[in-house]
């Protein structure tokens, strides 16, 4: 299976000089983990939602929040994505194999791949959401359609 198949082709990005909100406003309400930063149609840098985390800092000690009229308001810092973004990404071609990009994201320790043709020009997403999703897939129709594993002679 190549990660063609499995990529979503439809992504949503932001430039580095897009403000910070942006890119919350992503994450946080379009649930979009992994957020490709492209610039002159080429992917630049990534962020993901443990980027933002890391800029907003632990809710104990926030100081991003205010209470105003009796409500918590988030404040949110007025940076730009090219200082919150992940520089020098891991990017795959549409025509790698699925296993590939897995062991690429255990190895790293990282949830998604911007996929890119050969000018570096984005094309794609595969998370480790899509990847896990076939192989609930590939496993219901081994199994006979209910995920279950296959059973054997003696049971």
């Amino acid at each position: 299976m190549r990660v063609a198949d499995l990529m979503t082709r439809e992504v949503r990005t932001v430039g580095p000089e897009d403000p910070f909100d942006e890119v919350f406003l992503l994450v946080v309400f379009d649930k979009i983990r992994h957020v490709p930063v492209v610039e002159k149609g080429r992917v630049v840098g990534i962020v993901s939602d443990r980027d933002l985390a890391k800029v907003l800092g632990p809710v104990s000690k926030r100081r991003s929040s205010v209470v105003r009229e009796g409500k918590v308001v988030l404040v949110l810092p007025s940076r730009r994505v090219r200082h919150i973004m992940s520089r020098g990404v891991v990017t795959i071609e549409p025509d790698a194999e699925v296993a590939t990009a897995a062991r690429m994201m255990v190895e790293r320790k990282i949830g998604g791949l911007p996929v890119v043709d050969r000018d570096q020009g984005l094309v794609g997403i595969i998370t480790a959401t899509d990847i896990l999703a076939a192989f609930i897939d590939l496993s219901a129709s081994v199994a006979g359609g209910d995920g279950a594993p296959p059973r054997t002679a003696s049971g």
